[in-house]
């Protein structure tokens, strides 16, 4: 273990003990603000993975998150949000945690270390041929993380390995290998840190991918939002009245005719009838700018006039 990178004695550690808390935080920051740039090196490999997770996802298969202790809540933040952004069915993207529900509240190492506990929660996520898992542990070794990596790999499943270590196990074993050489924690070992806050924006990023390949964003718009809250019924309205260029009465008028579908309810807005609209974004996979494009009543800013 001590072999690791994320174990290793960080530069800024020296005397951290004794500093006044703004260098404290200084050094910490500098700390994370550098692990992000362990991101950039990277994107070749999450441009991969990406495009993996979209076409499982295309073809109707899953994208499952896999994960312990600080590694498994980056991938957890992740995959929860995968509905609500970009309206990807939860029975698409399941979860498999070391030590389920019950470690979200007390979290022990102990699970983490068993890889027993990978097998009922395989057997749950029922992965198979089509289906793709990330996998992410900041060591690469995890024995849960690569208990999950082995069994979905033995499915039929595609492994997207995220690790923060080198030539670790898991980064071997992936079938998209993904490396963010963090390097040493300035609270050596605590890969909550530098090496989690690189996973999530790396976990972010490659989402993000997916939602674009799968057309849930346009122009930077979440297309797809699943507007379950005032908030987010607000922002659907916005949406439709941005992207259509109407007004916010006309985009509310449109949601209503929609039930709620903001894609739809662009197309609404712009004249068509509601029926229509789903029979066009049907016929272009779901994909909004294609449809666009093929309208002939589009403007010269892009955008349908109303008909």
């Amino acid at each position: 273990m001590t072999d690791r990178a994320t174990e290793r004695q960080h530069p800024s550690a020296p005397g951290l003990h004794a500093a006044a808390a703004q260098d404290v935080f200084e050094r910490l920051l500098d700390a994370q603000i550098a692990a992000l740039s362990a991101i950039r090196p990277a994107i070749p490999a999450l441009t991969s993975a990406a495009e993996a997770g979209a076409d499982a996802l295309r073809q109707g298969c899953k994208v499952a998150y896999a994960g312990a202790g600080s590694s498994g809540l980056m991938a957890l933040a992740d995959c929860l949000e995968l509905w609500g952004t970009f309206g990807i069915p939860v029975d698409r993207t399941p979860m498999l945690f070391a030590g389920g529900a019950a470690a979200l509240l007390h979290m022990t190492g102990a699970v983490e270390d068993d890889p027993a506990q990978a097998i009922p929660d395989l057997m749950r996520a029922a992965l198979g041929t089509g289906d793709a898992v990330i996998c992410v542990s900041a060591s690469g070794s995890t024995p849960y993380t690569l208990a999950v990596a082995q069994g979905a790999k033995a499915r039929g499943a595609k492994v997207i390995g995220i690790s923060n270590v080198s030539g670790s196990e898991l980064l071997e074993l992936a079938d998209f290998p993904v490396l963010l050489n963090t390097g040493p924690e300035v609270v050596a070992g605590s890969t909550r840190m530098a090496a989690a806050s690189a996973q999530k924006v790396a976990l972010n990023m490659l989402s993000v991918l997916v939602g674009i390949r799968l057309g849930h964003v346009h122009d930077g718009y979440m297309v797809n939002v699943v507007a379950d809250n005032a908030k987010l019924v607000d922002r659907a309205a916005r949406i439709v009245s941005a992207v259509s260029g109407q007004d916010l009465a006309l985009a509310r008028e449109a949601l209503r005719q929609s039930e709620g579908e903001v894609k739809p309810a662009i197309l609404i807005a712009l004249g068509a009838k509601p029926e229509q609209a789903l029979t066009q974004l049907k016929a272009s996979d779901g994909h909004l700018s294609q449809v666009l494009a093929k309208n002939p009543a589009n403007n010269s800013t892009g955008r349908m006039t109303r008909q």
